[in-house]
């Protein structure tokens, strides 16, 4: 069985390796709204399966919060996509891709703090994503994306270093 420890160390070491092969190039618009969809339903489905698992009320709050501002986010990216004619992934493809990012959470006494700490660290990797995009592109629809988003994903993190410190 993974622990939640190892679990989270591959996450984050996929997360860095992700987030370094950005900074190299600029992202395609199709890659990056593909990759940022990616992110935000990884995103959602943790939240999801932690408002069933967690007893902690903050915690419940917060994924609300989480899976309501990201599933507006990846609404955006489908509307920038078709107002750019752009052939961005199936959402079979792109479930399959957030499959891959969501963190094995082992349920008990840890993983409430589990759960913030991955939080932490791939809202980080996110608002970097976000950030390089938008030092990149020269797609208005994506900067302009980027900075609808970044202040949510800005206050989601300090809401969950918050959670982190208080586990």
């Amino acid at each position: 069985m993974i622990t939640v420890a190892s679990r989270l160390s591959t996450l984050t070491l996929a997360a860095l390796l992700g987030g370094g092969a950005s900074n190299a190039l600029a992202e395609s618009p199709v890659d990056f709204i593909n990759e940022a969809s990616a992110q935000g339903m990884a995103d959602i489905e943790t939240s999801r399966m932690a408002h069933q698992k967690t007893e902690s009320k903050a915690i419940k709050d917060y994924t609300i919060v989480v899976i309501n501002d990201r599933t507006t986010a990846n609404q955006h990216l489908a509307k920038i996509a078709r107002k750019l004619d752009l052939p961005v992934a199936s959402r079979e493809e792109v479930m399959s891709k957030a499959k891959a990012l969501i963190p094995h959470i082992q349920d008990g006494e840890s993983f409430d703090s589990a759960y913030t700490a991955s939080q932490v660290k791939t809202t980080e990797h996110t608002i970097e994503h976000l950030q390089q995009e938008a030092s990149t592109t020269d797609v208005p629809e994506i900067k302009a994306f980027v900075e609808e988003t970044l202040p949510r994903l800005e206050h989601h993190l300090e809401l969950a270093r918050a959670l982190r410190a208080n586990r």
